[in-house]
């Protein structure tokens, strides 16, 4: 069995089947056994091959008399029937040479993405027991040490896979190795992976937490040599044992010291120093410490803390990969924040929020330009994906776009047209959706919306009085669908008059969705909150609807027009300032030609 993310594998449950002590089945949700681990070979007389695939409890349940049990009697099975852990002695498995075996045994079940897929069996021979006291410290002993066990790998499970940053995942799976592999437990990692500079970044205890974690924060450089063993498994990315005389010895370095101090504060008798680390790299070292003067680690218990411990580098790799992709994405994205052209005293502002996982980020644009004839356009869009791919089609479908709509003159319509035949036949982008729109009018007003809406959220007009309406016309299919399939449907132009003071609102999906809230819901809080903000600049409006709205997880893009007082730029004597590579320079004097570029401000820190 291992998770999506592949963090359970061969070698982790080799070291849990084999160094249990016990006998693992694993059955189906019928009672079939899919896997079992040498032990339960052992304990059975009975190779796999004559197991795997038979009925566990035709196979292996008897009565001491031989005898088959009736399946309704209980029994490690019924986990299949409660859901629950289950777990007892008063059972009997019929050997492979006719011989029975007292068991006991706890049952767990085996669940996967939420789904029953059967139940883990661990059992353990109870007939070395001779008198009913012994019988009884051992079975409390066994299943104490059967759950502990089970409870941990699984919780080790959990940590690793759903941590939401590797701080967390650090610091989670240290105080779960606390106390049941150790009395203290340090976490040591190297701020970046060609840097010397450590940081101790968590230390769990069964002592004085307090006391434990005064011992975090940055540490002295790794040196370029020491014979120190805990230095060294940073260098060799083998693990080490210390026991009392390793610790004895005085260390060559400040890492070595500070290490060192570990033990001083927290106390020690021997350890385990496993590396975090992958095959690229190692991130930092696990430190898992016993008090106790007799105390010792089992050779069993070294590997499976060093498994785990490279389970934890995987995970590390992952994260820094998945930051390093977002960052990359980021960029690509800023890169196509151009800046919005500002026309006849129309006024456009637009905010890009990431998203707040690596996993989320990639699809969402906006974009505004002045076509061939003068008019003003406003795009907004997103295209199916989300991830550094996502990023790439993004740009691809928005220079497709720009290219396509300055290339004639020609309604909404038919450049959504033109541009998904270009998709399907040019492109490996995927869907998208997307609002075109031209803003048309002379110069002064009043000013009309053209658009068309390829299966986007619609866009939100809100008049000076603070009414509110969404523009539901101009609706038509995903682009990347009607050619590809043939579906022979079309996008028809929508028109809505603009009236003075008017706040066009185009907007993403992150903006009104979320996985806390539907679409309806995401688009009532929109129009109440906007209406309210008629009044505001169109700076102020888009902050004021981030802080209200809160928007969380999907990234959001937001384009937003606000018209002049009526009149306003008609008959004006002086256009405002044109950079000489502006599309109105080429074409001064034709309607909504006048043009000024005007920054972007996005609502994430600098790339």
């Amino acid at each position: 069995m291992r998770s999506a993310d592949g963090l359970l594998e061969v070698g982790f449950m080799r070291a849990v089947f084999d160094n249990l002590g016990a006998g693992v089945f694993v059955v189906d949700t019928t009672g079939r056994l899919t896997s079992c681990n040498p032990r339960a070979e052992q304990l059975l007389g009975r190779r796999k091959e004559q197991m795997l695939g038979h009925d566990m409890h035709d196979l292996l349940r008897r009565r001491r008399d031989g005898d088959t049990i009736p399946r309704s009697e209980s029994g490690p099975l019924t986990v299949l029937e409660s859901d629950q852990p289950v777990e007892g002695s008063e059972e009997l498995f019929l050997r492979g040479d006719g011989s029975l075996v007292p068991v006991i045994w706890a049952a767990t079940p085996l669940r996967h993405e939420g789904r029953p897929e059967g139940a883990v069996i661990v059992f353990h021979d109870f007939s070395l027991h001779r008198d009913a006291a012994e019988q009884t410290a051992a079975y409390l002993a066994a299943l104490e040490g059967l759950t502990a066990r089970l409870t941990m790998v699984a919780e080790v499970s959990k940590v690793l896979i759903s941590a939401l940053d590797t701080p967390e995942m650090l610091n989670r799976l240290a105080g779960l190795l606390v106390p049941d592999m150790g009395d203290w437990v340090a976490v040591d990692i190297r701020t970046a992976e060609h840097s010397g500079e450590m940081r101790r970044v968590t230390v769990r205890t069964t002592g004085d937490q307090e006391a434990a974690e005064a011992l975090t924060g940055p540490l002295p450089s790794l040196p370029e040599s020491s014979r120190s063993p805990a230095v060294q498994t940073l260098r060799s990315a083998e693990p080490v044992f210390l026991d009392a005389h390793a610790l004895a010895e005085q260390p060559d370095s400040p890492l070595a010291s500070a290490h060192r101090d570990l033990f001083d504060r927290l106390g020690g008798s021997c350890a385990v120093v496993v590396p975090l680390h992958t095959r690229r790299q190692v991130f930092g070292a696990l430190t898992v410490a016993r008090v106790a003067p007799d105390a010792s680690y089992s050779e069993a218990e070294v590997f499976v803390l060093a498994d785990i411990a490279r389970r934890a580098g995987l995970v590390m790799e992952a994260a820094e990969l998945s930051e390093q992709q977002r960052h990359v994405a980021e960029i690509m994205q800023r890169q196509l924040l151009t800046p919005l052209p500002q026309v006849d005293h129309l006024t456009l502002a637009a905010r890009y929020r990431p998203a707040e996982s690596a996993a989320e980020i990639g699809g969402d644009w906006y974009d505004s330009f002045l076509l061939s004839d003068g008019a003003l356009t406003m795009v907004i869009g997103d295209v199916v994906g989300h991830d550094l791919k996502a990023a790439a089609h993004m740009a691809e479908v928005r220079n497709m776009l720009r290219a396509l709509a300055w290339d004639r003159t020609e309604p909404p319509s038919l450049v959504m047209r033109r541009l998904d035949e270009a998709m399907t036949h040019t492109s490996d982008a995927p869907m998208a959706t997307c609002v075109f729109a031209r803003i048309e009018g002379p110069e002064g007003g009043p000013w009309q919306l053209r658009w068309v809406n390829a299966g986007h959220p619609p866009p939100l007009l809100v008049t000076t009085d603070g009414h509110a309406r969404f523009l539901e016309g101009g609706h038509g299919p995903l682009l990347g669908l009607n050619s590809a399939l043939h579906l022979g449907l079309s996008w028809p132009d929508s028109y809505a008059d603009l009236p003075p003071r008017s706040t066009l609102l185009l907007y993403t999906d992150g903006l009104v969705e979320s996985r806390t809230r539907d679409i309806e819901a995401g688009l009532a809080m929109l129009r109440r909150h906007a209406a309210a903000l008629a009044d505001r600049d169109v700076e102020d409006f888009l902050d004021e609807l981030l802080e209200r709205i809160d928007p969380s997880g999907d990234d959001v893009a937001m384009l937003v027009l606000r018209t002049p007082e009526a009149g306003v730029g008609a008959g004006d004597e002086e256009a405002p300032p044109q950079h000489a590579h502006s599309p109105a320079a080429a074409n001064r004097g034709a309607p909504g030609s006048r043009v000024e570029d005007t920054p972007v401000r996005d609502t994430s820190e600098p790339a």
